[in-house]
């Protein structure tokens, strides 16, 4: 602070030396313009002074001239002659003046020969020079060169009168006259004299007012630019002042006054206020030490310091110390410098450092010659060499072009326009192998605009280029058995018929789809089923040969394409082979299988001439070999593709009869064979089709299954007959166990139990009221989730029926899971009793097994009183059938519930079959 003083100072001193300067020059310019105009009164003095020996000598030579006429003395001529001589000096002397020809040394000469005063000659040489001009002095000039002639005439007058007095004594008379004109000359010269008289002292009263008047504007005016200039500089030195305050105070760094020994606090800035929220007045009652949190400040430590009381919290300031003179005393200046954001970012660089170095991608920074000077860690570990080698070296020196040829000028020339590029390169590592890697190029420039660093971000992309071509292959291939997928098989056949328009030749198209398979594929675990679908795709493949393009197209469907054909009939040798040995025997494991196929051709250009028409056809080809024979093939014909139209129309319409509830639910009686009683009804689906009227389950389910709409169905007819249920029970329909048939399909979908447990809770029932019927082939096809539905539903108290007991793979190990309740007869059976001894061996077998199981027994499709009388002598339990009642609506079974809840009712007689058993949605 003692400097800035010290430079206040001088600048002060600075500020005010003009004004000292200018009062100087005001006081030099009077004295200088008081000389002058003492100067020009001198010379109006000695114009004066002349004027009156001039005046005077001019009066003497016409009274010594007169004198000498009278008297004829020689001294009064000589005495004329003596004024008139100095007459004439002053007279040659004014006129070489003002005509500018005389010697300056002739003319001062004859100005002190006419009795001029010396001090005067030079300021009448100055204006008879340069001032003739002013109106004054040319008046006076003017009357003073009329004289010139009158004193000619008087020395003319003179000689007459020397010349008469030196012939003969002049008469009084011719004296007389003389005198006469002597005295009419010097009339002549007395008003000239006057008139220059009178001249000069109007000159000399007008220049002396002028010089009055100039002088005093002169000094009034030097006084006002002084006080202008003084004025100035007091604004100046204000404005100093105040500009020293303000940067004091406005000062983004931080200023404290603080006494030497003490350490009060004489003032603060006004950051420092904001910065601890403290006003001027506590600041000044407190100690340096008080406003920082450590409580004890060492001025002589570089360490940074932590504000007590700064706002925003935490903030970190340096101190430096240096001595000042403030108000007359020695103190101390203490600046505060906010490091806060300089920690902050130190704080962030050693971050970044860090995440720089720990990045798995390399980053190089290289100087404008591309010389790399900076390499992190990564670097080093992608690249094998060490920071010493890659220092130094080019940036561009271990990378090329796939080809091999160096990076293109154009990638320097787009970072040069100031855009980024990114691309992949072909990179070398220390040790002379070469990888893909993936480069990122960006320039740092400085404020001209130039470029400073090359900064390069750099990865290690063979793995990814590894994926990128496992994903294409999987973009184009199926993912299970490495075969083409839809899209690319799609492709090569657009390709193949484009091809075989030009050279005009036939392809064909083959559609294999294998027999069984679902049922292999239920009955065991699915890593099985997807080992069987590869060793059946590689015997297709290695079976078709190389010139086949072979794709899976979904589950157990596949498709191959045979060009360059004549035509499509060439394949026919081709499938049978094939068929032949896809029937081989093939081992999965421990398990080994027989499979067969079915085969649909299509050939262009007879049977399409696109491949999405191709592809229909082969499937319609590929339908009727699988609905006629199996495991055979056959060629397409038109009336193949009405089939397929069917099963679109068909497909279309269960759509849209979930959309439009075009689906019903009719209920079967099941009763109590001791008693008569109705203990159970049993769900069965219908659709009410608008054009073809009801259509039962057996003419869509299958239908339903192929198409992936069975789960919709399932559901709908579970939401059905839950709120059935409800709808009965708020009726005061007495209580019966209500069953109803599931497909493999919605029985292990998953979250099945679940989704079944909530529709209970919403329409608050008991679970035992509801009973799922599943056929033996449908727990075959669950396979290992079988025993884990079955703990499921017996924790939520639903029981289960085995349909169709004895028809199909039978399993004795799934009677013993805990919630199977129940074993339905299959009408096969019962409809052979008591008549045909097989049928009732069996019967009465399957009932003795139910019964040492613990299991309820149902018989199915009784439809006489014979069957009915066999069935309750044999121990079973309930019978279902026309014998006791058909299906009927929910509205019918309320009615006949309500009327009498023993009720039993009486034979029905049997007016038509309705084709074998009413099967549900299965």
């Amino acid at each position: 602070m003692s400097s800035r003083t010290e430079a206040k100072q001088l600048s002060l001193a600075r500020r005010l030396l003009p004004l000292g300067y200018s009062l100087g020059v005001i006081v030099m310019l009077i004295m200088v313009l008081s000389w002058g105009a003492l100067q020009i009164q001198v010379t109006l003095g000695g114009f004066l002074d002349a004027e009156s020996v001039w005046s005077k000598f001019q009066k003497q030579a016409v009274i010594e001239l007169s004198e000498y006429a009278v008297s004829g003395h020689d001294e009064n001529l000589k005495a004329f002659r003596d004024y008139a001589a100095i007459l004439k000096s002053d007279a040659w002397a004014r006129d070489a003046l003002i005509d500018g020809q005389g010697d300056s040394r002739q003319v001062h000469s004859a100005f002190v020969q006419g009795h001029v005063l010396p001090s005067a000659v030079d300021g009448i040489t100055v204006l008879l020079r340069w001032g003739a001009w002013t109106p004054w002095a040319g008046k006076a000039i003017a009357a003073w060169r009329q004289t010139d002639g009158c004193v000619q005439q008087l020395s003319a007058l003179a000689d007459q009168l020397e010349l008469a007095r030196q012939r003969e004594p002049l008469p009084q008379q011719q004296l007389q006259k003389l005198r006469e004109q002597i005295l009419a000359v010097n009339s002549v010269i007395q008003p000239l004299t006057l008139v220059f008289s009178a001249q000069l002292a109007n000159g000399a009263q007008t220049i002396s007012r002028a010089l009055y008047l100039g002088l005093m504007v002169i000094i009034l005016l030097t006084f006002l630019l002084w006080m202008l200039m003084a004025r100035r500089v007091v604004i100046s030195i204000h404005d100093s002042q105040e500009r020293y305050q303000q940067l004091f105070d406005n000062a983004h760094t931080g200023i404290v006054v603080v006494d030497p020994d003490s350490l009060s606090i004489l003032d603060a800035n006004r950051t420092v206020r904001m910065w601890t929220g403290r006003h001027p007045h506590w600041m000044t009652s407190h100690f340096l030490d008080d406003i920082f949190e450590d409580g004890h400040v060492d001025l002589g430590s570089l360490q940074p310091q932590r504000l007590k009381y700064s706002n925003p919290p935490g903030r970190m300031v340096e101190l430096q110390r240096s001595s000042a003179q403030w108000r007359g005393r020695a103190v101390w200046q203490v600046v505060l410098r906010d490091i806060t954001e300089r920690l902050l970012m130190d704080e962030e660089r050693r971050v970044a450092a860090e995440a720089l170095a720990g990045i798995v991608e390399g980053v190089l920074i290289a100087r404008p010659d591309r010389r790399i000077i900076f390499a992190n860690p990564a670097s080093t570990r992608i690249t094998g060499y060490s920071q010493e080698q890659l220092r130094g070296s080019r940036l561009d020196s271990s990378r090329s072009q796939f080809d091999g040829e160096p990076l293109p000028g154009m990638i320097w020339n787009q970072l040069a326009a100031g855009e980024n590029w990114t691309g992949e390169v072909l990179s070398r590592t220390a040790d002379g192998q070469t990888y893909p890697e993936m480069l990122s190029l960006s320039a740092i420039r400085d404020e001209a605009g130039e470029v400073r660093r090359y900064v390069a971000v750099f990865s290690n992309i063979t793995l990814t280029k590894d994926n990128q071509r496992r994903l294409e292959h999987l973009a184009t291939h199926d993912s299970l058995t490495g075969l083409l997928n839809r899209v690319e098989f799609e492709r090569c056949c657009r390709t193949a018929l484009v091809d075989a328009a030009a050279r005009h030749r036939a392809v064909v198209i083959m559609f294999i789809d294998l027999d069984g398979f679902k049922t292999v594929n239920d009955s065991y675990n699915h890593d099985v089923g997807d080992q069987l679908l590869m060793l059946v795709g590689e015997r297709i493949r290695l079976q078709l040969g190389p010139a086949a393009s072979v794709a899976r197209i979904g589950g157990d469907e596949f498709t191959a394409l045979i060009p360059d054909l004549d035509t499509r009939e060439e394949v026919a040798g081709m499938a049978s082979r094939l068929l032949s040995r896809l029937f081989e025997p093939v081992r999965v494991g421990e398990y080994e299988f027989t499979l067969s196929a079915s085969i649909g051709i299509a050939g262009y250009p007879l049977d399409g001439l696109d491949s999405a028409s191709l592809m229909v056809s082969a499937d319609a080809a590929m339908y009727a070999a699988k609905m006629e024979e199996r495991n055979t093939y056959r060629f397409y014909s038109p009336l193949m593709q009405a089939d397929s139209r069917r099963r679109l129309r068909l497909a279309t319409e269960l759509r849209a009869a979930l959309v439009a509830n075009e689906f019903f639910m009719v209920y079967q009686p099941s009763v109590e064979l001791k008693t008569g009683r109705i203990v159970a009804v049993e769900a069965l689906l219908r659709w009410q089709h608008p054009e073809r009227g009801c259509v039962m389950p057996g003419d869509f389910i299958e239908a339903a299954e192929q198409m992936g709409l069975i789960r919709r169905v399932d559901e709908w007819v579970l939401r059905m007959v839950c709120a059935q249920i409800a709808r009965w029970d708020r009726a005061g329909v007495p209580p019966i166990r209500l069953a109803v048939n599931l497909s493999a399909h919605g029985f292990s979908q998953e979250g099945f139990v679940e989704s079944l447990q909530r529709l209970i809770q919403q329409h608050g029932f008991e679970p035992s009221r509801l009973m799922i019927e599943i056929t033996e082939r449908v727990m075959l096809r669950l396979g290992e989730d079988t025993e884990r539905a079955m703990h499921a539903l017996h924790q939520l108290g639903v029981g289960v029926a085995i349909d169709d007991f004895g028809t199909g793979y039978s399993s004795m190990a799934y009677l013993k899971l805990p919630a199977i309740e129940y074993l339905k007869l299959d009408r096969s059976f019962v409809s052979g009793v008591p008549t045909k001894t097989d049928d009732v061996a069996i019967v009465e077998a399957l009932l003795g097994i139910a019964r040492s199981l613990g299991l309820h027994t149902i018989a199915e499709g009784v439809e006489n009183e014979a069957q009915h009388q066999f069935m309750l002598r044999s121990g079973c339990d309930e019978g279902q059938g026309y014998y006791y009642a058909y299906p009927l609506d929910a509205e019918e079974i309320e009615r006949l519930l309500c009327r009498d809840p023993g009720h039993q009712p009486s034979p029905l007689r049997l007016v038509a079959s309705l084709g074998g058993k009413d099967s549900a949605a299965e």
